[in-house]
């Protein structure tokens, strides 16, 4: 498919997106080549689903420690708890869904939004798009909202391009995916942590990362909030710069959540994890 019919591939040509391209494809596999991952890929793989859980919570504002995520178990009782078990179950439903995501991206989504919410108490507005008038609670999140109207049109927009396919790297349909679904805010609630889910489910089903091993989610919490929002500005911009610089940002994301996941390796391989 070539770049005039193919808008997410034409993205590569942005002013530095094809070094961070290269600059996550080899990181990534660096990590894959860790002698930890011949033997121990599995427990790679759920320290890092709990990494990642932790990180997207944080930038919903429920920066709660490690440790701390890690020894509870009841998730339901105050804003943040119930933020933290959000993100904690939409990190376990990512990897069920990935035979689903290029045949039914909207459905994926649906799933997530309504996995996020935990229950059927907000009624009939869980696990579908927001209608003419619904409110949107997002935490941190300031930028004008769409119209339920527009969300229906770009939503389908987005569907599309995931079902085509095509020839873009994962990094860059990853990043678009992440920032259009930040943008539209399509549900009521959680779609910041339904947007980084999304993120997670591309990278995996693009083969970049099939082990999910490693947690963009980590690396967006490790930039800070304050970074985030400024890249994703230039996302919301549509210029040539801005859109450069969110897709640069999220690649660093994935870059820092490799560094993670080495760490844990590391850690493995000395017996001390």
């Amino acid at each position: 498919m070539s770049s005039a019919s193919d808008p997410l591939a034409a993205l590569g040509s942005l002013p530095g997106v094809a070094e961070s391209v290269d600059s996550v494809r080899k990181a990534v596999d660096r990590v894959y080549g860790h002698r930890v991952m011949r033997r121990r890929s599995g427990e790679i793989t759920s320290e890092a689903a709990l990494r990642g859980a932790r990180g997207s919570a944080a930038l919903s504002g429920a920066d709660w420690a490690l440790e701390e995520v890690r020894r509870r178990t009841d998730f339901g009782a105050e804003e943040q708890a119930r933020t933290v078990g959000a993100a904690l179950r939409l990190t376990a439903e990512a990897g069920q869904l990935l035979s689903i995501w290029r045949q039914s991206p909207l459905r994926v989504l649906a799933r997530l939004h309504l996995v996020a919410s935990g229950s059927t108490a907000e009624g009939d507005v869980v696990g579908r798009p927001r209608l003419t008038g619904e409110p949107v609670d997002e935490p941190f999140v300031t930028a004008p909202l769409p119209s339920a109207q527009e969300v229906a049109g770009r939503l389908d927009g987005l569907s599309r391009l995931i079902i085509a396919g095509g020839s873009a790297p994962a990094l860059i349909t990853s990043a678009v995916v992440h920032g259009e679904l930040l943008a539209l805010r399509p549900f009521g609630s959680y779609n910041g942590l339904v947007a980084r889910a999304a993120e997670r489910i591309v990278l995996i089903n693009s083969g970049l990362d099939p082990k999910a091993i490693c947690p963009a989610e980590v690396g967006h919490a490790e930039q800070g909030r304050d970074a985030y929002l400024a890249a994703f500005e230039g996302y919301l911009s549509g210029t040539a710069e801005g859109m450069g610089a969110w897709i640069a940002h999220c690649g660093r994301a994935i870059e820092l959540g490799v560094r993670e996941s080495t760490a844990v390796c590391e850690a493995l391989q000395r017996g001390a994890a």
